[in-house]
């Protein structure tokens, strides 16, 4: 990527106010030269390694664990580093102490008879991996990774070849008086999250950390900690974004999940979020009603006693009654949403215990409905009315909540487009005919890459604005929108059957019909098409997703469109495990390619530790490069010529006299 210096003459003029702005950062001809020179280098360097997760839904010990391992990257890097060196256990041992240093420390520490030798040891090791993990990036940026406590020592030993007969002695010293002064412990933790950090340039999260497991709150403590992430919104964390806005709707969608997976704890103790107005309603209002279909789904008898378990199916039935009768506010509100079809509590026949619906008459499985007046169906009663305003006063008040949203809002997005990939979590909406749907939002028609756009500045209004303004109650409506519309790009299907799945057993009733996306995603033109419309090269650029679990156990393939297409939802949630026959993929974009990893199901970080058992993942190259990506080669690359070039501009400028030097 050499380059020649040219002259500017007519865009040096124009661009005069901007020069002398840049000028006040690069005030002489030698610093302006030397940033040119710095970045010109940068572009040459490889590019850093991208990791992509998804549908995560709060299984907090799987990922942190393979954000630990980096799908993987590090036990590679150890291979290739230590090769037949180190036996297979050696090298077991030697990731598990990277990945959780701190607990595998204090184990060793109990079983190692002579501990200055396994320090010494295991300190040459971690230096060279570090050494190896950090050669592609700069000093600087190296630097600013470093932790601060050791961060001239670590820098001496990763820029310092032992070996070298000049510094060998240094070198080693240096390792002997860490040793000596009894910071070997703190320099091996230091030195492994060190690792952890430079193996990964970049994470990104492609939707749905929230629901089902019992950790969303400990998953986003972590990536608020991560020094570089993305986020693409998912159905289930927009649900929570409009919770915490103050959409009721979306509070009672989210305490109706939370209850159904039994994961009430994610919302008191994750979040401090009182459930006793919830449970004693509950009580009130269905003590004598066992509520067989609001029993929550998994094993829950081994985490909570029969009492419990009574307990949270009451106030499942409960809140799900409140969210029924909340929905038809918002439908009526927002005509153009096009949902009245959802709205189900009018249909029913109280004295017999039916329901019309799609043209037949429905045996209802649970006839008791104690908080509904047959002639006003969606009226709530007072109690359920001020059961609603506590609840919603606590998601409004709940500081960890509020700071996790911002975070999801600040970090996140519809749909990110990064280094020739396309991420978003569910789908752009199609007519059957293969082409863009069209959405009425406001009275003008959204498509394509615009409704996505839309969708995305709607919800920012609905959380940003002030209350009591429309756009503020428009906004917070899109959100429910979102999680369950029919034309929702996060959630891609024509409806959400919640009521039937509930009251009626006939499965026919069950079914969501998908966009006509998912059946258009093995065709490579429907995959250019929506590249054109993003503005991608179709010819190396990818579209990756997540929401829809893919079945490998039925032999399904996460590949689409001869690999323009990858779906990376394998089923982290146990709750899809048992469909899907894996534990989630993952995918790996290193300057050599793309590399997909699966995974099986993880026993637990209590094991990882103390048996030194990993994920056992299998990872399938998608595509590999002839010669190795660089930095010039990626977005980050297109900004740093940009920089080049105005730095040019302001040389020249230096030297014509336009600009004075500032000594």
């Amino acid at each position: 990527m050499a380059f020649m210096y040219e002259p500017f003459t007519e865009d040096i003029y124009k661009d005069l106010k901007y020069l002398n702005l840049l000028a006040e950062r690069y005030s002489t001809i030698a610093a302006a030269s030397t940033e040119i020179i710095n970045l010109q280098a940068i572009l040459n360097l490889p590019k850093g390694t991208e990791h992509f997760l998804t549908d995560i839904h709060g299984e907090y010990e799987p990922f942190v664990h393979v954000l630990k391992n980096a799908s993987g990257v590090i036990k590679r890097k150890i291979d290739d580093i230590f090769g037949n060196t180190l036996r297979d256990s050696e090298k077991k041992s030697l990731a598990t102490l990277i990945y959780y240093p701190e607990q595998k420390i204090e184990l060793i520490l109990k079983q190692e008879e002579n501990i200055e030798d396994w320090y010494r040891i295991t300190l040459y090791r971690l230096i060279e991996i570090c050494r190896h993990a950090s050669s592609k990036y700069t000093r600087s940026k190296v630097r600013k990774a470093l932790p601060k406590d050791f961060s001239y020592i670590i820098e001496e030993l990763l820029h310092e070849q032992p070996g070298k007969v000049n510094k060998q002695e240094y070198y080693d010293e240096i390792i002997n008086t860490i040793i000596a002064i009894d910071r070997s412990k703190e320099f091996i933790i230091a030195l492994s999250k060190l690792i952890q950090r430079l193996v990964i340039d970049r994470l990104h999260i492609v939707g749905d950390i929230f629901d089902r497991g019992p950790g969303a709150d400990i998953i986003l403590d972590t990536l608020i900690d991560y020094h570089a992430v993305d986020i693409q919104w998912g159905n289930h964390d927009i649900l929570w974004m409009g919770a915490a806005a103050g959409s009721e709707v979306c509070i009672a969608n989210v305490l109706r999940i939370s209850a159904r997976y039994a994961n009430l704890d994610t919302i008191e103790d994750g979040y401090g979020i009182n459930m006793l107005p919830l449970a004693t309603f509950a009580l009130e209002f269905y003590k004598n009603d066992p509520c067989l279909s609001f029993k929550p789904k998994f094993d829950c008898e081994k985490s909570y006693s029969i009492t419990e378990i009574e307990l949270i199916s009451k106030m499942h039935k409960a809140i799900a009654i409140i969210q029924f009768k909340l929905e038809k506010e918002v439908v009526e509100r927002r005509p153009e949403f096009n949902m009245e079809q959802r709205l189900l509590l009018h249909k029913i026949d109280y004295n017999e215990g039916t329901i019309e619906l799609y043209g037949n008459v429905y045996n209802l499985n649970d006839k008791e409905f104690p908080t509904i007046d047959p002639k006003d169906p969606y009226k709530l009663t007072e109690e359920e009315r001020e059961l609603v305003d506590k609840l919603k006063s606590s998601f409004i008040n709940s500081e960890k909540l509020q700071r996790h949203i911002t975070f999801l809002f600040s970090k996140g997005s519809m749909y990110l487009k990064c280094n020739s990939n396309l991420l978003f979590h569910g789908c752009v909406p199609l007519k059957e005919d293969g082409t863009f749907q069209s959405v009425k939002l406001r009275d003008k028609e959204f498509s394509g890459k615009g409704l996505l756009d839309e969708f995305d500045r709607l919800a920012r209004e609905g959380y940003f604005y002030s209350n009591n303004t429309e756009a503020k109650s428009y906004g917070v409506d899109i959100m429910w929108y979102l999680w369950t519309g029919p034309y929702s790009p996060l959630f891609g299907k024509d409806k959400m059957t919640t009521f039937e799945r509930y009251f009626i057993d006939d499965e026919e009733t069950h079914k969501e019909n998908k966009n006509a996306y998912y059946k258009l995603r093995d065709d490579e033109n429907m995959c250019n098409m929506i590249f054109e419309e993003f503005n991608l090269n179709s010819k190396d650029s990818h579209i990756i997703n997540g929401h829809i679990p893919v079945e490998k156990k039925k032999g399904e393939s996460p590949i689409k469109a001869k690999g323009k297409l990858l779906v990376i939802d394998g089923g982290f949630s146990r709750a899809y495990q048992g469909k899907t026959g894996i534990a989630g993929y993952t995918l790996i974009y290193n300057s050599f390619g793309l590399q997909l990893v699966s995974h099986q199901p993880f026993k637990s970080a209590e094991a990882a530790i103390t048996e030194e058992t990993d994920i056992l993942s299998s990872m399938v190259i998608l595509e590999q490069t002839v010669e190795r990506k660089r930095v010039g080669d990626t977005d980050i690359g297109e900004e740093l010529e940009s920089q080049i070039r105005d730095l040019k501009k302001l040389l020249s400028a230096y030297r014509k006299g336009l600009i004075k030097e500032k000594r």
